[in-house]
């Protein structure tokens, strides 16, 4: 089963720049999505980026343009860069990969201070 561990959160005040990283492992084949969410207590997870194995990326309505995903290949991770943080953005980042089966993280925490 493929293994998602989510690394990089923080605390950083606003304006500032973080960047996540999910690092995936285990047997991968065939079409895959990795996918980064964030959830606050008492509210869904929702998507802010994802990235398709071909490279075709997503946003979600909550960073778009201010955050940024990508994925380096040969170390299996994944990235998302986010800038000009704002305390709103405080919350847990969680990682998935969708592709025969479907594995979440255990998240990383970001707080942004004001």
């Amino acid at each position: 089963q493929v293994q998602v561990v989510e690394s990089g959160g923080g605390l950083v005040q606003s304006g500032g720049s973080l960047r996540l990283s999910c690092a995936v492992s285990g047997p991968i084949s065939g079409f895959y999505v990795v996918a980064w969410y964030r959830q606050t207590p008492g509210s869904q997870r929702e998507l802010v980026a994802d990235i398709s194995k071909f490279g075709t990326t997503k946003y979600g309505d909550s960073l778009r343009g201010r955050c940024t995903i990508s994925r380096d290949d040969a170390n299996n991770t994944v990235y998302l860069r986010m800038t000009n943080l704002k305390v709103e953005d405080t919350a847990t980042y969680y990682c998935r990969f969708v592709g025969a089966g479907d594995s979440w993280g255990q998240g990383t925490q970001v707080t942004v201070s004001s």
